[in-house]
């Protein structure tokens, strides 16, 4: 699959934490449309000039209908009658086509129909799935079912004996036990670990989690920068403290202890924000605990499922681990405002009576 098309996929992804919560559940005019939720269904006739992003949602878009722009599902099923002038991500959902697709398609954990009217102008990749094609479907560029691949490895033939001759070492063996679904299902217990984990800090460190958010979601450019730098710094310092013998046991302390607490620290501020516009998007209050525990799980699930594709899949753990330890570093764990950032107001807790 092209590079392109993968990179479109994360940043439309990942874009999705960053958008204003307004957009979350309603469309401006002539703009995206983000839903959580929500069925959406794009009438025949009518015609979207945007990006459409849906979240626990079914999509149908029906004749004659077209979206000028990007479709990204998650948790649901897509059926396309019409036309999509843009690339189509599907993650955990089945696709049906019987229209027109001008661009390429990546499913995750789900099936792909192609009616006999079906035209895709591009490239279908898939995750745990495959794509079923029916007679008269047309597609321009290449399928590429993701599946665990079945190697027929021949015997090796029988070697003469010749003298001075070094024995023929055997043939080597070739695992290829290689199963999709367990890396889902270990993205998916990462995901819960790390939530159960931001839960617990949410009890106790509330309000230092809203300042590196804040930091993150206002700054990200800014805070990827930190992160950077801290990726690159951090390793080299630690080995120059371990040349010196005497500072040898802080640089572990800094590479098993520090470092991962940074990283679990910023992911769980993330998820804090996650959760929160997620709240406000479908227009409920929820504890902070479990708006911080569910936002954090449902950001470790996309990122990590994202990040099965292929080649570049890592991309977007990457951006994602550089802005958490970058608005940590930036807030020296949310103890303080970042630069530039807004003064953020904490109310005082009453003691409990």
């Amino acid at each position: 699959m092209k590079i392109k098309t993968i990179l479109v996929r994360v940043i439309l992804l990942l874009t999705l934490l960053f958008l204003p919560t307004s957009a979350a559940f309603a469309q401006t005019p002539g703009g995206d449309v983000v839903l959580f939720g929500q069925n959406y269904t794009l009438e025949s006739g009518d015609e979207l000039n945007g990006s459409l992003a849906v979240f626990g949602g079914n999509v149908n878009i029906e004749e004659d209908a077209k979206v000028n722009g990007d479709v990204a599902l998650i948790g649901g099923n897509l059926s396309l009658i019409g036309n999509v002038d843009g690339d189509v991500a599907l993650i955990g959902g089945n696709l049906t086509i019987s229209g027109a697709i001008d661009g390429d398609i990546v499913i995750v954990g789900g099936q792909v129909l192609l009616t006999k009217t079906a035209v895709v102008n591009g490239d279908i990749s898939t995750i745990g799935g495959n794509v079923e094609k029916e007679p008269g479907a047309e597609v321009t560029g290449n399928i590429t079912n993701n599946a665990p691949p079945t190697i027929n490895v021949p015997q090796a033939p029988n070697v003469p004996n010749i003298p001075q001759v070094p024995g023929v070492p055997a043939t080597p063996e070739i695992d290829v036990n290689v199963n999709p679904f367990w890396n889902v299902a270990g993205k998916f217990g990462q995901a819960l670990l790390v939530a159960l984990a931001g839960m617990l800090l949410a009890l106790f460190l509330q309000p230092q989690l809203e300042r590196a958010g804040d930091a993150m979601t206002g700054q990200p450019f800014i805070a990827g920068s930190y992160g950077l730098m801290a990726i690159i710094i951090v390793p080299v310092a630690a080995v120059i403290m371990a040349v010196t013998l005497i500072l040898f046991p802080v640089s572990l302390l800094v590479i098993f202890l520090v470092m991962p607490s940074v990283w679990l620290f910023g992911m769980v501020a993330l998820g804090q924000e996650v959760g929160d516009r997620f709240t406000k998007a479908i227009n409920q209050s929820w504890a902070p605990v479990l708006s911080t525990g569910f936002g954090t799980f449902l950001l470790m699930l996309v990122v990590g499922l994202v990040g099965l594709i292929p080649c570049v899949g890592w991309l977007s753990s990457f951006l994602v681990t550089l802005i958490a330890i970058g608005g940590v570093g930036m807030t020296w764990f949310g103890t303080r405002n970042a630069p530039g950032a807004r003064s953020h107001q904490v109310d005082e807790i009453p003691p409990a009576s």
